[in-house]
């Protein structure tokens, strides 16, 4: 898997934490769908430091 692959994984992670926070989470625990979301935030920037990184593969 490429730079663009890990990309889109974490991206997918990202928007899939979101959805489930608001969608399925929330119904039983406000904060635990808190803490999903703000580990969601966090993910696009990961992602952006990976496809960018100068690794070659």
């Amino acid at each position: 898997m490429g730079r663009q692959g890990l990309y889109l994984t974490i991206m997918g992670v990202c928007v899939g934490l979101f959805v489930l926070a608001w969608l399925v989470v929330s119904r039983f625990s406000v904060p635990a769908a808190v803490a999903m979301s703000a580990v969601a935030a966090v993910l696009p920037p990961v992602a952006a430091i990976v496809a960018n990184s100068r690794r070659d593969q």
